[in-house]
């Protein structure tokens, strides 16, 4: 028998030379999925609206001796999204994984409170701007035969939510969006998969409305039912395992990583 060590075990992701786009990438869980990917020996494209700190994560990327290129601008427009997808086939050779992972708060607004301003921007940007991006990329999948896509949906997407309207709405778009893009395209080597993080520490600051229904509420549910808030790089993780080889049969999932907290 020959004993194997974990030093000699060989690398099941199948990301070593794989062009990546991980959109949100400046800051929180997008940039630290980026510097997984990298570390994984992938080429990754940071996408942010954040010019300085998409420079600050190409160049931590490059620090590590990893290969990264950031295009900003407002991934809700079109021409920001063809740009994109444009640059990571032109620089790469093609495109493989696309992490839709970029995304905005809410006021935390309920129905009846939620302006139209509100309602349109938070849809744009979370529900929309992975919807154009997915659309942009799968061409290249396709010819390629092969590729995955992993969004960052929320808990908000599994339950009614007690956050804003329009986040919960939104969220619960990216989680069927998830299901319908891996049923259509299976068949084609697609692979489209979500991860839904419970409460986690990326600094990002909530802007809620000074009369909004959803801190009270939400307040009450978290105090009573959660467990430890999780880090920016624990979510990395389980979104670079769906983007990886080593997911190659989990198609359509949207895994909670929450400590249980959807369990609850």
């Amino acid at each position: 028998m020959t004993e194997t060590h974990g030093t000699d075990l060989p690398d099941a992701t199948g990301l070593a030379g794989r062009s990546v786009v991980v959109t949100g990438a400046a800051s929180g869980i997008g940039r630290a999925t980026a510097l997984r990917f990298a570390l994984a020996g992938a080429r990754v494209l940071v996408a942010d609206l954040d010019a300085d700190g998409a420079a600050d994560a190409v160049e931590e990327i490059g620090g590590t001796g990893g290969t990264a290129l950031a295009v900003t601008g407002d991934l809700s427009e079109q021409a920001v999204v063809d740009r994109v997808v444009a640059s990571a086939v032109e620089t790469f050779g093609g495109l493989d994984v696309l992490v839709n992972n970029a995304g905005i708060m809410d006021r935390m607004s309920a129905l009846g409170e939620t302006a139209d301003e509100e309602w349109e921007r938070v849809l744009r940007v979370n529900l929309t701007a992975p919807f154009l991006l997915t659309r942009a990329a799968l061409p290249h999948m396709l010819a390629a035969g092969r590729g995955s896509v992993v969004f960052t949906a929320s808990e908000a997407g599994l339950r009614g939510g007690a956050a804003g309207a329009a986040y919960t709405a939104a969220k619960h778009g990216v989680t069927g969006l998830v299901k319908n893009l891996a049923v259509t395209y299976r068949a084609q080597g697609i692979r489209a998969n979500a991860v839904a993080p419970g409460p986690t520490s990326t600094g990002i600051r909530v802007d809620a409305a000074p009369d909004a229904q959803g801190p009270p509420l939400i307040g009450g549910l978290i105090g009573a039912t959660i467990g430890r808030l999780g880090s920016a790089d624990e979510q990395a993780a389980a979104i670079v395992f769906l983007a990886s080889d080593a997911a190659s049969f989990v198609n359509g999932a949207v895994l909670p990583v929450d400590d249980g907290w959807s369990a609850v």
